[in-house]
């Protein structure tokens, strides 16, 4: 066997165990995946169980959804008092509109891993100047 062939048998044999490992860390990987949305989707329903409310995923992950299953044994809110409505004032609507730009610019940064200090004071000071609005009204 001259070395030539010698090179090109030792390529397929560590190009098969390749292949094999590749097939094996695919495998695993899937199944890590399946068990962690497993344990998500549990841990998402004890809490809408336990807290009446839903957990949000970060913002990078879109296409987690967890749905509360229709059961019977699922604790009901209590009833919400119905108070008179009011006509929405419009310095809060606009500060409600700024709160959702800011809020989705947070979202944006976080997601490509930039500073979020500013915004996130900047979300503080707009959520105070709603309290403010409201309490006042």
């Amino acid at each position: 066997m001259t070395e030539m062939d010698h090179a090109i048998s030792e390529y397929q044999k560590w190009k098969q165990q390749g292949a094999s490992l590749r097939s094996q860390a695919k495998h695993a990987m899937e199944t890590r995946f399946r068990d962690l949305l497993v344990e998500a989707a549990q841990i998402a329903q004890e809490y809408h169980t336990d807290f009446g409310a839903s957990l949000k995923p970060p913002a990078q992950i879109t296409a987690f959804r967890y749905k509360a299953a229709a059961k019977g044994s699922v604790k009901k809110a209590a009833p919400k008092v119905v108070e008179p409505v009011k006509k929405a004032d419009p310095k809060v609507v606009e500060l409600q509109k700024k709160l959702a730009l800011a809020n989705k610019k947070l979202d944006v940064a976080k997601a490509a891993g930039k500073e979020t200090k500013n915004l996130d004071d900047k979300i503080y000071e707009i959520e105070d100047a709603i309290r403010l609005a409201t309490d006042a009204s």
